[in-house]
């Protein structure tokens, strides 16, 4: 099994300026762990994880106060639709993360995490909720968060 097979196709992105809060409330509301933080005046994504939310609010800070681009991660590993999923897997192990970005070019076309690839290996091919495929592959799409940019 592929990347693709198992990737969410709905992505929810957020701008730097969101709060933590902010964040948190879009990624419980869709029922995800993670956004891409795009910033439309520099090039390249972060992601914001509910580990990142978590970290924050158990040091003390405020997540009315902290914005998503001084906790998200940039220094990213992208995946790419074809890569296999040991391959994915073995990319998320080795650099300690449970969130891959997929892209195709330059651009965002899935989210996969994984719970994701735990899906695909169980055998499940019922989609989990909407966005997500058992196979084949769907265009991206990306739920923009509006607001702070």
């Amino acid at each position: 099994m592929n990347v693709r097979d198992g990737m969410s196709n709905l992505v929810l992105t957020i701008g730097p300026a969101h709060t933590l809060r902010e964040a948190a409330r879009m990624m419980s509301s869709r029922h995800v762990g993670a956004a891409v933080v795009i910033d439309p005046e520099h090039a390249g994504v972060g992601i914001l994880t509910e580990r990142d939310v978590l970290d924050s609010i158990g040091a003390g800070q405020d997540p009315d106060a902290e914005l998503a681009a001084h906790h998200c991660t940039s220094d990213l590993v992208f995946a790419v639709p074809a890569w296999t999923l040991e391959k994915a897997a073995a990319a998320m192990v080795r650099g300690g993360f449970r969130h891959l970005v997929v892209v195709e070019g330059s651009e965002v076309t899935g989210l996969l995490s994984m719970r994701d690839i735990v899906r695909c290996w169980s055998g499940s091919t019922v989609a989990a909720r909407e966005g997500r495929v058992a196979s084949g592959h769907t265009p991206a799409t990306q739920e923009v968060a509006g607001a702070p940019r």
